[in-house]
């Protein structure tokens, strides 16, 4: 499982309700459906450790490996 957690830069809190979305692969690669984070700034995919991106409301927010949990400021 893969845990995205959406943090504010200016408040250093969870944020609720933010679209996040993961991609895998380059261009013609494979995308996960986007979720919302729920109170505690979390969107949970069940889905193994991998390379991708990290989209957040459309937008590339961190690339790399990604496992377990892993942080975005926003």
């Amino acid at each position: 499982m893969i845990t995205i957690q959406i943090i504010s830069r200016s408040t250093g809190k969870p944020i609720k309700g933010v679209r996040v979305g993961l991609g895998f692969g380059g261009l013609f690669g494979t995308y996960m459906p986007s979720i919302y984070t729920d109170t505690n700034g979390d969107a949970h995919f069940n889905i193994s450790p991998k390379e991708g991106k990290v989209y957040v409301d459309g937008n590339t927010k961190h690339e790399g490996y990604l496992s377990g949990r892993v942080v975005v400021y926003r």
